[in-house]
């Protein structure tokens, strides 16, 4: 659960427990307690107790109700997430109705924009009327495009005004070797398929999702009033120029390698070696004045980008730059364009049914204007409670993190204290910002839906650039109060979790410890130890890209990376398809890294000290199931073929098997013996943090 853009210790005893926080004590005199059955966090009705939990402990702990829960039709997968995140997606829902059912609130108001977008966005009717005049003016711009010149100013053009962002990725943010300061990054883009990988391979999955891509173009072009004809030669064209920007592109386990993508130029050099993209004239019209220096992500993507764009008619570069438009417009524009882009999205996920209207202008809204819908979200589910526990709850695993790391006995003194250094280090957010971003100038008006995404992305383009020259602002979330997730940012040395991930199966103020250990105590673990996963540990304490290990560490280090490495490249997940192992490493990491810091911490509660069944299981049972159901999850198989190429998390099953494996006490607990699917010898079993 890392973006990188992807704490305080406690006072007295390290015994905190969540029954200090659930109201266990006595009941009010009213409370009818007896009428309400108790809660099973643990339910046998889920499981497959017909599997040995030493043979699959992910169909041990959930066979039952993944048999019985089938993906929705509208899901790609389904589980443990997705259910909260639809319960959250329901909340927002309501909300929404709410604000946009009351119209007449003062204009700029947040009420007034959260609830005219979505009015907006539901105002079929009148999306429906426009067809494609939205890009009409767009489309017409690049007709008139001459030369390549034209080209490089409509690549400039589109980006300022929020249309779109063709050849490659361009933004602000922290410099990694200075963060306290921004800097303007390129990165390698242009190209439409989720990852370079298909448009390279040949087998019959990926022709299939080339030929989906194709139909895409096609369709989209004929829509505009394109022959059906030149819209099929547009598709080829525009598939083969991608796939040569794929070509020149890193892959995404090279991209983990945060030496390798830090590139820092100064622009007049840079511009030297892209004779057709000259970055002095370039960043005034980006509005970025003043800066002598940038990063470039993938220098050799650019000198190669650069030469397509000489090498190939001006033609055909407008027709790729209508694509642009486009693909990027489809989804706000009629319902032929909508359909287009569902069906295309459909084949890499399998998706049967899109879905509904209403829950896409949710999501919307919550990704453009999010701190302002998030602000109703909190108001209304988010308790002062619920944050203190978490405060409390992230001090005790610091602690027992730093615990571990004095005991490691493969790393030196010296680098411990740095790494007790940066533990110590860490931000902490919870539920929401402390200052919420209001989103100045940003308009919205109720009967212009593509108007409204586009000036929204207007002004997050300016909100981005004009970060230039100002103090670094740490305070920023990076992730709205709804999110189902959790991060941990390198450059900011930062965990964050917003209240969307604060209820059942993670956290529950009902539950008993093992629960909520098993759950957001191993979620919060699993942040921490991004700070020290392969990318996580090249940052230190100030989130700075610098070298604070020893040699003989960072090699002892990398020799038990490279045995989680091999692990999971051994899981089969789709027909011959491996987990990747290089490129989950930070995620299995982390999990194997949350999961025993969160059991060591539980060993601490009085329940982790006791034997105490509850629904027939021991405390560590109980523990181990909870983990187990976070990851609750089925997918569609196109789903889980896409992923291995793009997600660096493994698939559900073995984030639940793999780090159980290497704790002792998962096979105590268990009872798991030689002769077991998954038992690994006590000299096999990894340990790193």
């Amino acid at each position: 659960m890392k973006l990188k853009f992807t704490n305080l210790m406690l006072m007295g005893a390290l015994c905190l427990s969540v029954t200090a926080f659930a109201g266990n004590g006595p009941k009010p005199a009213n409370q009818k307690h007896h009428t309400i059955p108790p809660k099973k966090y643990i339910d046998p009705a889920n499981m497959d107790l017909s599997v040995k939990p030493g043979d699959n402990f992910f169909e041990y702990a959930n066979g039952n109700w993944i048999k019985q829960n089938a993906i929705p039709a509208k899901e790609t997968r389904w589980g443990s997430f997705n259910i909260l995140r639809q319960e959250n997606t329901d909340r927002l829902l309501g909300l929404l109705n709410e604000v946009s059912k009351t119209p007449g609130q003062p204009k700029g108001s947040l009420k007034q924009r959260v609830g005219d977008l979505y009015a907006s966005g539901m105002d079929s009717l009148t999306i429906e009327k426009k067809g494609y005049t939205p890009i009409a003016a767009d489309l017409a711009r690049i007709n008139n495009i001459t030369d390549l010149n034209g080209i490089v100013n409509e690549l400039v053009y589109e980006r300022v005004n929020g249309i779109g962002s063709p050849l490659f990725g361009f933004g602000v943010g922290q410099d990694e070797k200075n963060v306290d300061r921004y800097i303007v990054s390129l990165r390698q883009g242009g190209t439409t398929l989720p990852d370079r990988d298909n448009y390279l391979k040949s087998d019959a999955r990926t022709q299939k999702i080339q030929d989906a891509l194709k139909t895409y173009i096609t369709t989209l072009f004929t829509l505009t009033g394109t022959s059906a004809d030149e819209a099929a030669k547009n598709a080829d064209m525009i598939f083969e120029l991608e796939k040569a920007l794929a070509k020149s592109q890193l892959s995404r386990v090279a991209q983990r390698d945060p030496h390798l993508t830090y590139n820092k130029f100064s622009v007049l050099d840079f511009s030297k070696t892209t004779p057709h993209l000259n970055w002095v004239k370039l960043l005034p019209m980006l509005k970025v004045a003043g800066q002598d220096t940038i990063i470039v992500g993938q220098p050799a993507f650019f000198k190669d980008a650069d030469a397509l764009l000489a090498a190939t008619p001006v033609n055909d570069l407008k027709t790729y730059l209508k694509w642009n438009i486009l693909k990027g417009s489809a989804s706000s524009l009629s319902s032929p364009f909508v359909k287009a882009g569902f069906a295309y999205s459909s084949s890499l996920s399998g998706q049967k049914v899109q879905t509904p209207r209403n829950e896409r202008m949710s999501g919307l809204i919550d990704g453009s204007i999010g701190e302002l819908l998030g602000q109703l979200y909190v108001e209304k589910y988010f308790t002062p409670a619920a944050k203190k526990y978490m405060v409390d709850l992230v001090n005790n695993l610091k602690v027992t993190l730093g615990d571990r790391i004095k005991r490691l006995d493969w790393m030196s003194e010296e680098t411990k204290a740095r790494a007790l250094k940066k533990l110590a280090a860490f931000r902490v957010k919870i539920g929401y910002p402390d200052k919420w971003e209001v989103y100045n100038g940003l308009v919205i008006n109720r009967d212009d839906y593509a108007g409204n995404l586009r000036r929204i992305a207007v002004w997050r383009y300016n909100f981005n650039v004009s970060r230039l020259g100002k103090p670094v602002d740490r305070t920023r979330f990076g992730m709205t109060p709804p999110t189902v997730n959790a991060s941990y940012n390198p450059t900011n040395n930062e965990i964050a979790f917003p209240a969307g991930i604060l209820q059942f199966p993670f956290f529950d103020f009902g539950a008993d410890d093992a629960i909520n250990y098993g759950g957001i105590a191993a979620v919060i673990g699993h942040e921490m130890t991004h700070g020290f996963d392969d990318e996580g540990r090249q940052y230190d304490a100030d989130g700075t890209l610098r070298d604070w290990w020893t040699k003989d560490d960072a090699d002892k280090f990398k020799t038990r990376a490279d045995r989680v490495v091999a692990q999971y490249n051994a899981f089969t997940v789709v027909d011959t398809m491996h987990v990747n192992g290089r490129l989950t490493l930070g995620e299995n990491l982390a999990d194997l890294g949350g999961l025993n810091v969160a059991y060591e911490a539980f060993k601490k509660t009085k329940q982790g000290q006791s034997n105490t069944k509850i629904d027939g299981f021991t405390p560590d049972q109980r523990f181990f199931l909870s983990w187990a159901q976070v990851w609750r999850s089925s997918q569609r198989p196109e789903a889980a073929a896409q992923r291995i190429l793009t997600d660096p998390h493994s698939p559900e099953q073995f984030r639940t098997n793999a780090p159980v494996t290497n704790m002792d006490a998962w096979y105590t607990a268990f009872d798991v013996k030689p002769g077991d699917k998954m038992y690994k010898s006590p000299e096999d079993r990894i340990k790193v943090w």
